[in-house]
């Protein structure tokens, strides 16, 4: 059997711009059915995997204004997400830290997300396919890692309130 012509590889460009649309919509879909708001989410997720912070850090680790996330940090705090406390380094700062209902919060989401993903894989993808997303898991987390090792450290610029 004669040996069938590979197609040429797309440019990183297409790639990138490719990889950029399948990935945001794989997002948008898993979190369809979260129970948290995308922000509120995303300060419980940073705040349960790096640990306790300032608002200002916070703030700083979102690019948003303190303000905005200060906002936010009220919101959590109110709905018993947040416990707020001394930083024992420096007594004019406040650390925010996840109560149990915080942790509890942003695990059911994920928990939610990662039995949506699974069923969709085992009823959408064949044997194969799931192999193939197996040995591609691997090339996609040194994109990311190349990525965080490539971000500037240097100003972004204007900061707004926005998400």
């Amino acid at each position: 059997m004669p040996k069938q012509p590979q197609e040429p590889v797309p440019s990183p460009d297409r790639l990138a711009d490719a990889l950029r649309t399948t990935v945001g919509a794989l997002v948008r879909a898993t979190r369809s059915s979260d129970r948290l708001a995308s922000i509120p989410a995303t300060v419980l997720d940073l705040l349960d995997r790096q640990g306790p912070m300032t608002t200002a850090e916070l703030a700083a680790s979102r690019g948003v204004r303190h303000q905005t996330m200060a906002a936010t940090v009220k919101e959590l705090t109110e709905a018993g997400f947040l416990a707020v406390g001394p930083d024992p380094a420096d007594a004019r700062k406040r650390i925010l830290a996840l109560t149990p209902e915080g942790t509890s919060a942003i695990e059911a989401d994920r928990r939610d997300r990662v039995s949506l993903l699974a069923r969709t894989i085992a009823d959408s993808l064949n044997d194969d396919e799931q192999h193939l997303l197996a040995h591609a898991l691997p090339v996609l987390d040194r994109i990311a890692a190349g990525i965080a090792q490539s971000r500037p450290t240097a100003d972004r610029g204007p900061v707004t309130g926005a998400w």
